[in-house]
């Protein structure tokens, strides 16, 4: 088998909970990324998907380096990210780029589209000659669907859907092969999305990308994605494939997850059970012992609170059983789901 373009071991992020104002001591740990490990193939769309706070945008932020990990490993080509310093990890950076989730803030109102697509030529010099970085520009412009006349305006004369095209024009300045999409397009209006999402699926093929693609929301993660990653309070609840994920989902979580889409067509409605969870998400801080979806989950039991259930693919005596890893102690495929 062909070896992951991109490696995650053991990933950890905790962030300090510090108490007092001139004299501070740290009360606890925010544990946003706590033991996250997957792979990522050349060409691949890896989805990730969960509730707000449960530390997607914390795993990309570590993952480009923009903050340091608390533990854990990730590998790019074989190259341990985390321990490259200067020039060698100027170069990793040129091969996994970021398209960040709000296209209204992303990108400086005080710089042009042309300036803010071709600032990363000025620090990787050697992929654009000066002379010919206004060019390239107008070349990525005319990549994402957008006019090279417009190399010269602001972003406030642009639409959010437009805007989003530029912060994709700048993620690929640099000639990456990953692509990290912090929720590129939920803060879009619907059509637009479906726009957006083509445009990445399009450039995917045409460049021979490779995505973690994050969102919240599992039916666009369906249309772009190979395999999607649940996960729940810092860890993976489940993996698969998209179509052992949404169709034969075995964790109680995702589950749940898939129950509450909406389904447009009244007929099947009915057909659907809807699983509601009881209480809240538990804090970050003091997160349940054992499996952390226990709290809320109505299959727990006594080894539920006593042992983490491992992230490992469930053994039974079920030909029917679409066998993925899940972090569950009673994994159940519910091949009934309608999404």
């Amino acid at each position: 088998m062909a070896e992951p373009i991109l490696q995650v071991k053991d990933l950890v992020k905790h962030f300090p909970v510090t108490q007092g104002i001139v004299v501070q001591r740290t009360i606890g740990q925010v544990k946003a990324v706590d033991g996250v490990s997957f792979d990522l193939m050349h060409g691949e769309t890896l989805g990730v998907v969960g509730e707000s706070g449960c530390g997607k945008s914390t795993l990309a932020q570590v993952l480009m380096c923009l903050t340091p990990p608390t533990a854990g490993q990730a590998f790019y080509r074989g190259q341990d990210i985390f321990k490259l310093r200067g020039s060698a990890l100027r170069r990793i950076r040129r091969q996994i780029q970021i398209v960040l989730q709000d296209p209204y803030t992303s990108l400086n109102p005080r710089m042009t589209v042309g300036d803010i697509i071709g600032e990363p030529f000025e620090i990787h010099t050697e992929v654009a000659p000066k002379g010919d970085r206004r060019r390239r520009v107008q070349e990525l412009l005319e990549v994402v669907g957008l006019s090279p006349e417009h190399i010269n305006r602001y972003p406030h004369q642009f639409s959010g859907g437009q805007r989003q095209r530029i912060g994709i024009a700048r993620a690929l300045a640099l000639k990456p092969e990953i692509i990290i999409c912090d929720e590129p397009v939920s803060a879009l209006d619907v059509s637009i999305q479906a726009q957006v999402m083509n445009l990445l699926g399009d450039l995917q093929r045409e460049l021979d990308l490779s995505y973690m693609f994050i969102a919240h929301d599992l039916s666009v993660v369906r249309h772009l994605s190979d395999r999607v990653a649940v996960m729940y309070l810092g860890k993976i609840a489940e993996i698969g494939t998209e179509d052992q994920i949404y169709e034969h989902p075995t964790h109680p979580y995702t589950q749940a997850l898939l129950s509450a889409v909406p389904v447009p067509d009244p007929t099947l409605r009915g057909r659907r059970e809807v699983i509601r969870l009881i209480g809240d998400v538990p804090s970050p801080i003091d997160p349940p012992s054992g499996c952390r979806f226990r709290t809320r989950c109505w299959k727990a039991q006594d080894i539920c609170a006593e042992t983490e259930p491992p992230l490992l693919a469930p053994v039974s005596d079920d030909v029917f059983l679409d066998s993925h890893p899940s972090a569950c102690h009673f994994a159940e495929e519910r091949p009934h789901v309608v999404v």
